[in-house]
């Protein structure tokens, strides 16, 4: 196992301390914590022994994973990518603390005080990350990526929206929006992972091929958007079934081409290509589920869990090796990781269509496998982001 030594060296004047240099930092901290605690707490909650707390509510559960989680480690991604994609400085120092300060608020409002507090504090977080994210798109006029800052606006306004329909001051279900905005990570994990898993599978796994075409990628997305609101939307169930199936099976060739077999023996591969896979699977389920066969929880679990967590890890482990000028190199700790995060993900879909007596002992199952993946992650990398770059450049 790996040290936990953190140096002590004093921070240079003038520098932000290392844990404030760059969003990647605090932001993936925070959401690793948040992932390993909030499902336990969950659970407690959901068997009756947390009754005081609105964690009970399965609202809040989905919340939490969704735009809190899946939030922070969006930002943090951004945040640093941005940096890298502009040379302009993304929020550092005093404005990358105060929205990580408001991002731990929204997680106290969230679990004590639901309702006006909640929707102000939390809701402030995404809309916020957004502007600061754009303004540095803009005026480094980086129209490639506006897109991307688009679908950041699109999950802000998805929060808001979930706010209100939980609190029932609009007439939404809330899981319209929860559901909307987990298909808009699906859709920007399509759009990053056509970037970055060729390309990473090029370096990273000596004399593979990975393949792209043009027309394949931009159908891939164009169809994942048009399954994400034909869902949200409500459209007749063989529409949906008819675009979810369809964007399964472009999708599914599109990652044949990204020579996936070739990264069997190299973890900081292997996951971004299998959890690219539940992606697939994912929208599979979806197309039954809108045919009225099998559930839409199974097909929301397998996108979010095997597909947005296992992509989440498999990316707050390489960046912030890369980010902290170490090599990248998985070790047993990440392969552990990983595997406890895949061992997560099948218990927790086959909590939904096994017997009742079982769907207990495979909750508690996934819920341990997915606390000990990410705590396993804070023990490795929080002294890796909480100090200085081991290169001595800046980040």
């Amino acid at each position: 196992m790996r040290s936990i030594h953190i140096p002590t060296e004093p921070t240079p004047a003038g520098q932000p301390h290392p844990l404030l240099r760059l969003g990647f930092r605090p932001f993936y901290l925070l959401a690793a914590a948040l992932a390993m605690l909030s499902v336990p707490v969950w659970l407690l909650a959901y068997k009756g022994m947390l009754p005081a707390m609105p964690a009970a509510n399965m609202l809040w559960h989905m919340h939490e994973m969704v735009f809190a989680f899946g939030g922070a480690v969006i930002v943090g991604f951004l945040f640093t990518a941005g940096r890298n994609w502009t040379n302009l400085q993304t929020p550092a120092g005093g404005q990358l603390a105060g929205l990580a300060v408001l991002w731990i608020g929204g997680r106290i409002a969230m679990l004590l005080a639901p309702g006006v507090p909640a929707l102000i504090v939390d809701g402030l977080f995404l809309p916020l990350c957004a502007v600061a994210f754009g303004r540095v798109l803009y005026l480094a006029r980086s129209k490639r990526n506006y897109p991307i800052c688009a679908i950041l606006a699109l999950l802000s306004v998805a929060n808001l929206l979930f706010h209100a329909a939980a609190n029932g001051w609009i007439a939404l279900s809330p899981l319209t929006p929860v559901h909307g905005a987990i298909l808009m990570i699906t859709v920007l994990e399509a759009v990053m992972g056509g970037r970055v898993i060729p390309m990473f599978t090029r370096n990273g796994a000596p004399g593979s091929q990975p393949l792209t075409v043009a027309w394949r990628e931009k159908a891939s997305i164009t169809l994942l958007l048009a399954t994400a609101l034909a869902w949200v939307t409500g459209l007749p169930g063989f529409v949906v079934a008819l675009l979810a199936f369809a964007a399964a099976a472009v999708n599914a060739i599109r990652l044949a081409a990204w020579a996936p077999f070739a990264t069997v023996r190299v973890p900081l591969l292997w996951i971004l290509h299998l959890a690219y896979a539940w992606i697939v699977a994912g929208l599979v389920l979806l197309g039954f589920a809108a045919l009225g066969i099998g559930s839409a929880s199974s097909a929301f679990h397998a996108l979010a869990v095997g597909g947005m967590s296992g992509l989440i890890l498999g990316m707050i482990t390489r960046t912030a090796l890369g980010h902290t000028g170490r090599m990248l190199r998985a070790g047993p700790a990440e392969s552990a990781m990983y595997l406890l995060l895949q061992a997560g993900a099948v218990a927790r879909l086959c909590a939904n269509i096994v017997p009742a007596g079982m769907r207990d002992f495979l909750l508690l199952g996934s819920a341990l496998a997915w606390s000990a993946a990410f705590l396993l992650y804070l023990f490795v990398y929080a002294p890796y982001l909480s100090q200085a770059r081991i290169d001595g450049r800046e980040g």
